[in-house]
């Protein structure tokens, strides 16, 4: 399906920048890492296999540089190369993206979203053509302009991508991690058409109190993303590859593109 995204008025608005090629929207339960998850890997594999898919969708888009975005504590523009560690989930496994040049510092210890995005993306393997890397993590209550304007200024002057790491509700029944709440199932539902439909709009009116209630991890990420496809202007086309609540989460895949 075909949703607008319209918001750039006059020229390129850019300044130069090149606009969104392409955009993947995945979740970042550690428990995808069949490693982490032992005997009950399989119980994940649909999810990992749709995560895999949008990523290599995303890899082909023809993009030069490509923003890994996820939820944190903080919202800031991590420095490169990135590395992190499972090893609070209780698996020793390094994950890293982007080598380091030399007397690089770098940033050791991502927070879990882009932890997963880098995981997901070495798990893709090699990258055909030159790609340059950026991770950005957005705070959990970081207001909806923000997260929009964050989204118009987050782009490149050459071809870009953003892969957009976050949760739905994890109130989807009486074993989910915030336990039941009747609200969830609409609030995902709601979430699952926006992406299918490539609607920024929707994403930008998702309500921060709502979600931060039903612990979604994913709100402010989506509307970054919102933000970022408003700015590139246009028709945008979203294909929606997962949408399942396993172990009480909310769970989206979907992809973007310019329709």
């Amino acid at each position: 399906m075909t949703g607008s995204a319209r918001g750039r008025t006059g020229g390129s608005g850019y300044g130069g920048r090149v606009p969104l090629v392409a955009a993947a929207v995945c979740p970042h339960p550690p428990l995808i890492v069949p490693e982490l998850a032992g005997a009950a890997a399989a119980e994940l594999d649909e999810l990992r296999t749709a995560c895999d898919a949008a990523v290599a969708r995303l890899l082909a888009a023809g993009a030069r540089r490509l923003v890994v975005l996820g939820a944190g504590d903080r919202t800031a523009d991590l420095d490169y190369p990135y590395r992190g560690s499972f090893l609070p989930w209780g698996l020793p496994l390094e994950v890293r993206l982007g080598r380091a040049p030399s007397g690089a510092i770098g940033t050791d210890g991502l927070p879990l979203s882009l932890l997963m995005g880098a995981w997901l993306l070495n798990r893709a393997g090699p990258k055909s053509g030159p790609i340059s890397w950026r991770m950005v993590s957005v705070a959990y209550d970081e207001p909806v302009e923000s997260c929009a304007a964050g989204g118009a200024r987050i782009g490149s002057d050459q071809p870009w991508a953003l892969l957009v790491m976050g949760d739905g509700s994890a109130c989807r029944g009486t074993k989910a991690p915030g336990y039941d709440d009747p609200r969830a199932q609409a609030y995902d539902d709601g979430v699952a058409r926006a992406l299918a439909d490539a609607d920024a709009d929707a994403l930008l009116g998702l309500d921060p109190v709502l979600s931060a209630e039903l612990r979604v991890a994913g709100r402010a990420p989506w509307q970054v993303l919102a933000g970022a496809a408003r700015a590139a202007g246009g028709d945008w086309r979203g294909a929606l590859g997962y949408h399942q609540a396993p172990y009480g989460v909310s769970y989206f895949v979907a992809n973007w593109e310019p329709a």
